[in-house]
């Protein structure tokens, strides 16, 4: 299983993209910088989408990777929860872009949008797909993804603390999670639905109590502006847990 971190961050800039992660170069996760990441030809690889919640930064470029699929009269399948659905719809009915979910035509949309329900497993283009509720500031789910040959990955899209629920149900190789701030803006993004190093460490405190074991850590949704600080704060729980917790970056490249 290869992983590619498409966008790391929850600003953009020049340097920096909104989250979003691409799985094996065909099932991406979240798509905050997906279009603007990847040729015409890599997108066309791409065999789904999964969304783990409404947020406009993780959502976006549903909309612009919809465009380039119509343009082909192709369509790419997206999963999500009814929440998402609700959005998406009230998104595309604001005549900003197409009804993708209808358009070109109603017999071939550029979007095919399926519900996932939450603890139940999909088979997605040949992978078992897991989705998890996590604490959010709107409904939120995480995705367990496993390849056909066993490898897993586990990513908790926008989490604050209490992942405990999660732990019970995955075992995965690598974790990928948010860390939003550093601690010393805990109660504010706490309140909003968002982890810092502090609070990382606890959930991963717990995960290791219950399993046994920490699969690798990568960290993504991260504030640019304030990376130096978080990245200072990741790397003293990682000697605190004496384990790697890394910080991740757009084009890094996980093999599991």
């Amino acid at each position: 299983m290869k992983i590619r971190i498409l966008g790391a961050h929850n600003c953009e800039s020049k340097t920096t993209k909104l989250t979003s992660l691409l799985v094996d170069d065909t099932i991406v996760i979240d798509t905050g910088g997906l279009t603007s990441s990847l040729s015409f030809s890599a997108q066309k690889q791409i065999k789904a989408i999964l969304l783990t919640h409404q947020h406009y930064d993780h959502i976006r470029d549903v909309l612009t990777i919809a465009f380039n699929f119509a343009m082909e009269w192709a369509t790419v399948k997206v999963y999500s929860t009814t929440h998402v659905h609700q959005a998406l719809s009230v998104l595309l009915g604001n005549h900003i872009y197409p009804n993708f979910l209808e358009w070109p035509s109603k017999e071939k949309p550029a979007i095919d949008f399926t519900t996932v329900t939450p603890y139940q497993t999909e088979q997605i283009a040949g992978y078992h797909i897991l989705p998890l509720p996590v604490n959010h500031s709107v409904p939120t789910v995480g995705y367990q993804v496993t390849s056909p040959e066993g490898n897993t990955v586990f990513y908790t899209g926008d989490t604050g603390p209490g992942l405990a629920n999660c732990w019970e149900r995955i075992s995965p190789q690598l974790l990928i999670t948010e860390v939003s701030a550093p601690n010393q803006f805990q109660e504010l993004y706490q309140a909003r639905g968002h982890l810092t190093p502090r609070l990382l460490k606890q959930e991963l405190v717990g995960f290791r109590e219950l399993k046994g074991y920490l699969p690798q850590v990568v960290i993504v949704h991260i504030n640019p502006g304030l990376e130096p600080e978080i990245a200072a704060e990741i790397a003293e729980i990682a000697r605190d847990l004496n384990h790697p917790v890394t910080l991740g970056h757009e084009g890094m490249q996980i093999k599991l």
